[in-house]
């Protein structure tokens, strides 16, 4: 049945066997463009010989081969029984408690009917880059699996009622897993699979709408393959997990830039060159105090790190302003520091198109990203948190923020819960033959 809002469906999860892996610890990561240091991957390959990354993020030369790989791995990890699929349809529970006492977020993950934009029901709030869904699309092909769940938001009156109250049952009873990963945080399952829990949320979620917090590519990837079948079953659905805000606020967090080609000396004489266009501050102290000031700056304002110098960059030009950011859009889309970092400094200053990823490495951890620009010889652009509500109400109106605006979270870990798009065993199916497809 068809609704104007949530359409979310039960399946058959695709879970690792407990029995057949050293801990479900070793074998989940975070999502796939959390997980970009060279480093961390091979600290989660190396971790057990089944991580969920040999699937999400396969290594070869050629990215090709690398989802061949992935195919053949889950096919191979399906036959040995490492991955078994769920004896009947269900929605599952899913909650991660910190280590530490911090508040708890539950949510509910299905299979959702994929809609278009237009359409109002889910509602993406940035961009995304063409060549980084032609990426996960190839991957999702071969492996026809949906590997990791997106985050997405939804905002209820606050009742305990409807989705929230199938959601708060469940996690009153036994878990289908538990465990406590590296980082401190308790993962724990249950499936819902009462028809009458089932139908309690659904019917409630049909009459609510959502917004991508995490997971744009995978979902434009998701739009993609849809179209490409015809928008039949399985295709026509998309792994989520559904969070609702109202009882389980979300943190947002930014995304920071590291601009390997380009190094402090060269942007520093490139923001000189443009005389005015930012007020240059030294700070002293730890890339900590730094972000501190960064919060209480008022305006667009960034923070330059290299070579172990920190710069406060503020006070925008006017005049580079409105030479620089399209006027053509809401002025809470124009005022957004992404805005103005990719449309002023990117672009008109230091002469760097925010377009090629090999180009720029988009990292979540300041500290990550302050040494990554260090090993590399470049820079990096600490960035500052956008508002949730300012991020709602563009999304609202149909206007996408900048790719890597926004970091949302906690993230879903990957690997407790797959969602298979043929019965297993699998043959990944042929690419869809376009006439004049561009190659990769």
């Amino acid at each position: 049945m068809r609704t104007s809002g949530l359409d979310l469906a039960p399946f058959r999860a695709l879970r690792y066997a407990p029995a057949r892996v050293s801990s479900l610890a070793a074998v989940t990561s975070p999502p796939y463009d959390v997980v970009v240091r060279p480093d961390g991957l091979r600290e989660l390959e190396t971790a057990d010989p089944y991580n969920i990354v040999r699937l999400t993020l396969p290594q070869a030369d050629d990215p090709a081969e690398g989802h061949r790989r992935a195919a053949a791995a889950l096919r191979r990890w399906l036959a040995e029984g490492v991955l078994a699929q769920d004896p009947e349809p269900a929605l599952y529970v899913y909650e991660q408690r910190p280590g530490e006492g911090g508040p708890v977020q539950r949510g509910l993950i299905g299979a959702l009917r994929l809609t278009p934009p237009r359409q109002g029901v889910v509602l993406p709030h940035e961009d995304v880059m063409p060549e980084v869904v032609a990426d996960r699309a190839s991957l999702m092909r071969s492996t026809a699996a949906n590997l990791e769940p997106l985050l997405l938001s939804y905002r209820s009156d606050g009742r305990l009622a409807g989705a929230a109250a199938v959601v708060e049952a469940a996690a009153g009873r036994t878990p289908l897993l538990e465990f406590r990963a590296g980082d401190g945080i308790r993962h724990r399952l249950w499936a819902v699979t009462d028809p009458a829990g089932i139908a309690e949320a659904t019917g409630d979620l049909a009459r609510r709408r959502a917004l991508i917090a995490d997971g744009h590519h995978r979902w434009a990837t998701c739009l993609r393959l849809a179209q490409e079948h015809g928008g039949r079953p399985p295709w026509d659905r998309g792994l989520v997990l559904l969070v609702d805000t109202a009882r389980h606020p979300l943190r947002v967090q930014p995304i920071h830039r590291v601009l390997a080609g380009l190094p402090l000396g060269t942007a520093l004489a490139r923001l000189r060159e443009a005389a005015g266009a930012f007020r240059v501050r030294r700070l002293s102290g730890p890339p900590r105090k730094a972000l501190a000031e960064l919060a209480s700056t008022p305006g667009n304002a960034f923070v330059l790190a290299g070579g172990g110098e920190l710069y406060l960059l503020n006070r925008p030009a006017p005049g580079l302003l409105a030479r620089a950011v399209p006027r053509d859009r809401p002025r809470a889309w124009r005022e957004l520091d992404a805005t103005v970092l990719n449309a002023a400094l990117l672009r008109e200053v230091w002469r760097l198109p925010d377009a090629a990823p090999s180009r720029i490495g988009y990292l979540h951890d300041a500290a990550a990203a302050v040494g990554q620009a260090k090993a590399s010889g470049g820079c990096a652009v600490l960035m500052r948190p956008v508002a949730e509500e300012t991020v709602r109400t563009l999304a609202e109106r149909g206007v996408t923020m900048p790719h890597k605006s926004t970091s949302f979270g906690p993230k879903p870990a990957s690997g407790l819960v797959l969602r298979l798009l043929g019965d297993p065993p699998l043959s990944p199916p042929p690419a869809p033959r376009t006439p004049g497809r561009a190659r990769r």
